[in-house]
């Protein structure tokens, strides 16, 4: 891909968010996106994953243009394919450790997502925990929920923003290794954008986001 993300300000100026990114991510392949905040990452995690728009550039995801489809579309194209990881979890309140592992299953029409979920759950270690809600678990066990729900599909892709980030540094280890884990078992890519080092550097590249450029991390 090769993007550019400008925006027009109330005053009438623009603001370049990114400014001419390319990047190729591999089958397989484990990259991580570091910088300070404000320098673009999240954006570019969203324009890559087809949640918004650039304004400049092509996107291409799993060979489609996604400049060339509508958000059905999109989201279509991400079913059982695209998966991801929030620092916030991101899991619904209402909804079980179970339920909220069988969701993106479901919406996949998999036929078997209960059995599937159960199967995620276990393997995160938390077999005990299926009919709990997220208020009932801890940080580190919400996140291994959500890993738990990325990976229940075996995606071709994973998109993880700040996985560790509001984790205590213990915590933060472990979810790293279960990750690397799953990785590993699935084979599916991973764009990880992170502030953790520790992390970063169990990836096979390590690219720098600054002023709205990407480059490799001398």
């Amino acid at each position: 891909m090769a993007v550019s993300e400008r925006v027009t300000m109330p005053n009438g100026g623009r603001l370049t968010i990114l400014d001419r990114v390319g990047l190729r991510l591999d089958p397989g392949e484990a990259v991580a996106i570091l910088g300070s905040s404000g320098s673009g990452k999240s954006t570019l995690l969203g324009l890559l994953a087809g949640l918004d728009q650039a304004s400049e550039g092509e996107i291409r995801l799993f060979g489609h243009d996604l400049g060339a489809l509508d958000e059905d579309a999109r989201a279509r194209l991400r079913a059982g394919r695209v998966s991801f990881v929030f620092q916030s979890f991101q899991l619904l309140p209402g909804m079980t450790a179970l339920e909220n592992t069988m969701l993106p299953l479901e919406l996949a029409h998999d036929r078997s997502a209960r059995s599937g979920a159960e199967r995620a759950l276990a393997h995160v270690g938390l077999s005990a925990r299926l009919h709990h809600y997220p208020s009932q678990l801890s940080g580190g066990e919400q996140q291994r929920v959500a890993l738990a729900r990325a990976f229940a599909a075996r995606p071709g892709l994973l998109f993880a923003d700040e996985p560790t980030g509001s984790l205590d540094r213990e915590t933060g280890v472990r979810i790293t290794e279960l990750l690397f884990t799953l990785r590993e078992e699935t084979g599916t890519a991973l764009l990880l954008v992170t502030h953790d080092e520790q992390l970063a550097a169990r990836c096979d590249r390590r690219l720098l986001m600054e002023a709205g450029r990407l480059g490799a991390q001398p």
